[in-house]
């Protein structure tokens, strides 16, 4: 596995830091406003600017000696650190914080390998999915040693892919077998796979025109937090709705979804609901939403303004049994406005990440009887049932 080069001589070695500047130093004519430092072969210039404008000089001029020597000290205290000091740091880092949440083995097309070392969990800082939000992912469970719904989750990540212009470093059984091999070195068998095509990397310009070449990423994440089935409560969204365009797109774009899910927190709520530019129920931040009306129908919002949701489209193929055993009289996909919404008997969360969850209040509006429902509660019995010994068309074995 490829690695970063280090500096061949920290800078802090250098003679520009051997003395401490003076006031009066500065202010020769013949010191430079802006001091460059490049390192050998890498073709990245940082810049140190002392003085741009005239506000800066007086300030500098006005400055005693003492409190400039202070200032130039706390610079020259910031270490340069080698590849492997970087690296150990990082490790050091991520062992003083506590997560419910392992990093077991990730794949990087750039390193063009597998690591199991979290602190090699890195990915270039010019990449254009850092920096410019030029990238698309996805995500498959890993349930007893097999992988669910994978092939439907990557088609849909092939399908972002397109929408976002971001052209394939590999074909679909390519990555598709590479994704298998990153959870068979994770020796994972219950948590997630999640993975990222990205433009790549290359430079900081906005057009990805730069770009070597696409990266793939994918990363196997074990789960300590212990499952949680017990209704929540959930808000009306405040934060505008992603349009169309990128609301179907699964991008790394998650920055309203994220303020979405903060705002259900402040409010003392597990997620925030949002509408469409109609007034219609669209989705949760990353989940989609359901209800069960009084007439006993599974009702789910169309898919054609919000992320077509795998698991969604599963529940709906598995409430079919609810459907034959008499406990829903069907399920259908279409406009719910918000009054009738919180009208339901029952309305849930349905993802990946929380597959079925019930919801027992919508605003300051209880949802039914106040409890979690009983259709709910089937439809996330099917579902685990599916995860755990569903057909082929949805669990692919890990080879470990």
């Amino acid at each position: 596995m490829a690695s970063p080069r280090a500096l061949p001589t920290p800078i802090s070695a250098t003679s520009f830091f051997q003395s401490k500047p003076t006031a009066h130093s500065l202010n020769s004519s013949s010191v430079s406003k802006n001091l460059s430092f490049w390192r050998n072969g890498s073709g990245l210039l940082q810049l140190i600017t002392l003085g741009s404008t005239r506000s800066r000089s007086n300030a500098v001029e006005n400055s005693s000696p003492t409190q400039f020597s202070s200032e130039s000290s706390q610079i020259s205290d910031v270490p340069i650190l080698s590849c492997s000091e970087a690296t150990e740091k990082l490790r050091t880092t991520r062992e003083t914080y506590e997560s419910k949440q392992q990093y077991l083995a990730m794949y990087s097309s750039i390193f063009g390998g597998i690591t199991t070392d979290p602190a090699a969990m890195v990915i270039p800082m010019d990449d254009h999915m850092v920096h410019r939000g030029h990238g698309v992912f996805d995500t498959a469970a890993i349930m007893d040693g097999y992988l669910y719904e994978l092939d439907q989750h990557l088609d849909r990540f092939l399908g972002s892919a397109a929408m976002a212009k971001i052209k394939l470093p590999f074909d679909r059984e390519t990555m598709r077998r590479i994704l298998i091999q990153t959870v068979s070195a994770s020796k994972c068998r219950k948590g997630s796979l999640r993975y990222w095509l990205s433009a790549g990397p290359g430079d900081f310009q906005l057009s990805p025109s730069g770009c070597h070449k696409a990266s793939l990423y994918a990363i196997v994440i074990q789960d300590l937090s212990p499952s949680d089935n017990k209704g929540i409560k959930v808000i009306t969204s405040s934060v505008q709705i992603k349009p169309p365009q990128f609301a179907v797109m699964k991008s790394v774009n998650y920055l309203p979804n994220a303020l979405s899910k903060m705002e259900a927190e402040e409010n003392d709520s597990y997620a925030a609901i949002w509408l469409d530019e109609d007034g219609y129920i669209a989705e949760g931040p990353n989940m989609n939403v359901a209800f069960v009306t009084k007439e006993k129908e599974l009702l789910m919002p169309r898919f054609d303004k919000i992320l077509s949701g795998c698991t969604a489209k599963r529940v709906l193929v598995l409430a079919e049994g609810l459907v034959k055993e008499g406990k829903l009289r069907g399920t259908r996909v279409g406009d719910l406005t918000v009054e009738e919404g919180k009208k339901a008997d029952e309305m849930m969360l349905i993802g990946s990440g929380v597959l079925v969850r019930p919801v027992v209040q919508w605003d300051d509006q209880i949802i039914g009887d106040g409890k979690e429902g009983p259709v709910t509660q089937s439809l996330l019995n099917l579902i685990l049932e599916d995860m755990k010994s569903g057909p082929a068309t949805v669990r692919v074995p890990v080879p470990y």
